[in-house]
C-alpha cells in the first residue's frame, strides 16, 4: 500500500528499511526514503508503520 504519494514509497519499503537497513527514526525514513519531506501529509501513517516494524524486530 502507498504511505508517500508525493514519493512513491510503500509501507513494504519503510518495513524493509528497517528490517534491512536498520532505520529507526522518522529522520532516517525522511533522508533515506524522502518519507514526509514534500507535504508531510504521510507522516503519521509512516510513524505508524516504523513504530509497528521496530516492535516486530524486537520480538524476534
Amino acid at each position: 500500500m502507498f504511505v508517500c504519494l508525493c514519493k512513491g514509497i510503500t509501507d513494504s519499503q519503510i518495513r524493509k528499511e528497517v528490517a534491512c537497513n536498520g532505520a529507526c527514526s522518522m529522520r532516517d525514513l525522511c533522508e533515506r526514503l524522502g518519507v514526509a519531506a514534500n507535504c508531510g501529509k504521510c507522516g503519521a501513517h509512516a510513524k505508524e508503520i516504523l513504530q509497528d516494524s521496530l516492535q516486530s524486530k524486537q520480538e524476534r
